[in-house]
């Protein structure tokens, strides 16, 4: 059986075990508390508090066992009195060290931006304070000989740094990673064959959540081993390449202007730098080419590549430019055509459906007074005029045309929606207003009947499908129904001059372009001009 002495100093320590479970369990709920009302929002208080409150219960339960009423019911020896000293002063060195740090963490944290020092770099530093000042309690206050465990941690750290390599090679490289500043949190990187953001760097590891959703973790070593692409530096500005290919019968300057228009339609495409497109090669099955835009968001890159490639789609449809196929598939399609061509009699199908989609337009019908909504032309003549008509497909987000371009045709709407905006000044100052128009709804009629620039900018809302109207058609409709000329210069002259207010504040118009548009006899004169000019080519 032990010494009385024994016991007294068995149960001081059981004593002072039991005050350190005391402490924790006050440090555990302060920090709950803590976090739960100041942490989660993100005051800077509460992140300081939240990194005193280990330090400084400690420092409670050991101000309360040094106590002179704690001293006589827990009848401490002296060796624990020492003990609890050495204790008072670690844990107060840990509490001003943690105190200076987390008040110029604080600082960066109140303007939002990144603390300088890598967090394992940080992380080092304070590990190394804290066994420097645990060297010096155990020396200078406790009275123990360190030279020993100096020399017996020499010998484990070599033992410990040929076990542990690869730990020590993550952490080196970590720290690499941090210094030189290869990526930050929140940048878009390819590091091997992952492409993601980053989302931390710690002491062993590189976190990475990736376009499937998933968080990659990649050890330091192999990311500074391997090459790494950051999308994010030097700015947020990154390239997209969209190759494209198209036959030899189409213009190039077309395609290549066609393939910029794509792009800048397309939103979160930055308009400096502006698209660029080339010519890439002169292949077996076509032009190889390649459209180039820049964008800020490269987490949208998939998506604004899909935008970019489905605008140059329908664009290309309705230029009548083929995207080469390989002859096999080129023969079928032509044989399915012949077949297709073989079996109809009579009129094509899509004759009779632009007719109805023509006829139930507002295109050609009185707009107001008790004849309404009556046709200005036979019915047989509006069935003879849609021959000239053509469909055409837009798709969400095109431009239809923008205000004050010069317009020589007009849409009729067959199914879809567009959105216009009309831009105008007023006291020194720019207003905008919206409008939205459905299917059978005309756009753009005042450029082709005055030769007016464009009042509004219209954008397709929707996948649309339009039935366009070109100067020439209109010409030969005037040509075979001379009254007709007449008639439409009646009715655009007065919506003109109606409207005269407000077309006074679109920038884009001159006064004498207003006038001429409000006046009978001059819209009735463009008219016959435009037939003339037909007539003649």
């Amino acid at each position: 059986m032990p010494e009385f002495s024994e016991l007294t100093f068995y149960l001081d320590i059981l004593k002072g075990a039991l005050a350190a479970g005391l402490a924790f369990l006050v440090y555990l709920f302060f920090r709950s508390v803590i976090g739960k009302f100041l942490v989660s929002k993100e005051k800077v208080s509460g992140f300081v508090l939240s990194k005193l409150v280990f330090p400084g219960s400690f420092l409670l339960a050991i101000l309360a066992l040094r106590a002179p009423f704690a001293q006589k019911i827990l009848a401490f020896g002296t060796g624990p009195n020492r003990f609890l000293e050495a204790c008072f002063v670690f844990f107060l060195a840990l509490f001003f060290i943690r105190l200076i740090d987390s008040c110029i963490q604080g600082r960066f944290l109140r303007k939002r931006v990144p603390f300088p020092l890598p967090r394992v770099l940080h992380a080092l530093i304070l590990v190394v304070l804290y066994v420097l000042i645990l060297f010096m309690i155990l020396k200078g206050i406790l009275g123990i000989n360190i030279t020993p465990f100096l020399a017996t941690s020499a010998i484990l750290t070599g033992i410990l740094g040929l076990a542990f390599q690869g730990v020590l090679s993550n952490i080196l490289s970590g720290m690499s990673l941090h210094l030189t500043k290869s990526f930050g949190r929140g940048d878009w990187v390819r590091i091997r064959d992952t492409e993601g953001v980053v989302m931390d760097t710690n002491w062993r590891e590189t976190r990475i959540f990736d376009r499937s959703f998933n968080v990659v973790v990649i050890p330091n070593n192999i990311v500074a081993a391997e090459i790494i692409t950051n999308f994010s530096s030097p700015d947020n500005k990154s390239a997209v390449a969209l190759p494209v290919k198209a036959g030899y019968e189409s213009p190039p300057a077309l395609v290549l202007k066609l393939l910029r228009e794509a792009a800048r339609e397309v939103p979160g495409v930055l308009t400096a730098p502006a698209p660029a497109s080339y010519i890439m090669s002169y292949d077996d099955l076509g032009i190889s080419y390649l459209l180039k835009f820049w964008i800020s968001d490269y987490s949208r890159k998939q998506a604004t590549a899909t935008e970019a490639g489905r605008h140059v789609w329908y664009k290309f449809k309705r230029e009548n430019i083929s995207i080469p196929v390989p002859v096999v598939d080129q023969v079928d399609h032509f044989v399915s055509a012949l077949a297709e061509k073989g079996e109809a009699a009579g009129p094509a199908p899509g004759d009779e459906e632009i007719f109805r989609a023509l006829a139930q337009s507002a295109f050609l019908r009185r707009q107001e007074g008790e004849r309404a909504g009556e046709l200005i032309v036979p019915e047989e003549e509006l069935r003879a005029f849609s021959a000239w008509l053509r469909r055409k497909r837009f798709t969400a987000g095109e431009i239809l045309f923008s205000q004050g371009e010069k317009g020589v045709n007009c849409y009729i709407l067959v199914k879809g929606k567009v959105k216009g905006r009309i831009v105008y000044a007023e006291e020194d100052k720019e207003y905008a207003s919206e409008f939205s128009i459905g299917p059978g709804g005309l756009v753009g009629e005042m450029s082709l009947f005055t030769g007016m620039p464009r009042t509004a900018t219209v954008v397709v809302d929707e996948e649309s499908e339009f039935l366009e109207i070109d100067a020439q058609a209109l010409a030969e409709l005037l040509s075979r129904n001379p009254e007709l000329s007449e008639a439409i210069a009646e009715i655009v002259s007065a919506r003109n001059t109606q409207n005269q207010e407000k077309l006074r504040k679109i920038k884009e118009l001159s006064a004498e372009a207003l006038e001429e548009s409000s006046d009978k006899t001059t819209v009735l004169e463009y008219l016959k001009k435009l037939v003339r000019f037909f007539k003649r080519s």
